[in-house]
């Protein structure tokens, strides 16, 4: 097994102990879904509670996760925590003032966050009338130059990329393998780079790129990343992108200045209805430092 796997399978064991990494898979009736995948001292770990696990991953590890290795590493570590919190309840720890105190701050942000994000995706929308208008008002923003849209594995000896072209030359799947195995963040959504212009990449890997026919397979290129091989999904040449292209790059320009609007104004609205008593003086007189018991006596000088 490579350094880099191994470090990659003792970071999932890391995010697996978290006690925030997964959230429970249940129903409304407190039942667990999905399929009995371990059972620990009687506490159930199903199908649903490793799928959400793996959903709570970070990016560049959810391939590694994929794995016959990582599944087990995976599961193995949730069997761990279920083993920890036991021991932790019977110790008392899950009753202690600090962890009391924790669970209780966690639950108002985790509260909180679920009402302002479902109240975003009920008030919070942009027509395509403003997305048109802002495109018709900024043309010269989405002119770009010769474009290709590209995918790759990435990994880091010679060797293994020879083996992956051998796979995808016989009909291997281009993103699965890549999700299995490249070494960068792209992983995750098959290898996809998206779309860049010329003196976006390192000038071995753009060299490759825009040589390729629209769908064509490179043989392995070497950059100071590691060994690749390129795969084009699509190229367009220069010119001003159409609203339609464009679209979804709008709409996430927007949005961020959108959800500010509507988060002020329901701190407004909510501060209308509300009775609120702030002490400035004592908010003025405050140093960051502990403050002294009741009845302490001063410091000596």
């Amino acid at each position: 097994m490579s350094y880099t796997k191994q470090i990659k399978r003792f970071t999932i064991a890391l995010c697996a102990l978290s006690l925030f990494a997964c959230k429970p898979a249940a129903n409304v009736d407190g039942k667990k879904e999905g399929k009995p995948l371990a059972e620990v001292n009687g506490a159930v770990i199903t199908t649903e509670d490793f799928k959400s696990e793996v959903d709570n991953l970070p990016p560049y590890l959810k391939p590694m996760a994929q794995t016959p290795e990582g599944k087990k590493e995976l599961l193995d570590s949730m069997i761990v925590r279920e083993l920890i919190l036991e021991q932790a309840k019977k110790d008392g720890v899950d009753k202690s003032k600090e962890v009391v105190a924790r669970l209780e701050d966690l639950k108002k942000r985790v509260v909180v966050e679920a009402f302002l994000k479902k109240k975003i995706e009920q008030d919070v929308k942009i027509s395509d009338a403003e997305m048109k208008a802002f495109y018709d008002k900024n043309t010269e923003k989405f002119k770009s130059t010769d474009q290709v849209r590209a995918s790759h594995i990435l990994v880091k000896s010679e060797k293994d990329a020879q083996d992956i072209l051998a796979q995808l030359k016989k009909g291997g799947n281009f993103e699965e393998l890549a999700r299995k195995n490249s070494s960068d963040a792209t992983a995750a959504k098959g290898g996809d780079l998206g779309w860049f212009s010329k003196g976006s990449m390192v000038p071995e890997f753009e060299k490759v790129a825009f040589g390729l026919k629209e769908g064509q397979l490179s043989d392995i290129v070497k950059t100071q990343y590691g060994f690749h091989i390129i795969k084009v999904t699509g190229k367009r040449p220069a010119g001003v992108r159409s609203f339609e292209e464009v679209k979804e790059q709008i709409k996430a320009a927007l949005l961020p200045g959108k959800q500010q609007e509507f988060f002020q104004k329901i701190k407004d609205d909510l501060k209308k209805t509300a009775k609120i008593s702030v002490k400035d003086d004592i908010l003025k007189g405050m140093d960051g430092k502990p403050a002294e018991p009741a009845g302490a006596a001063p410091a000596s000088k």
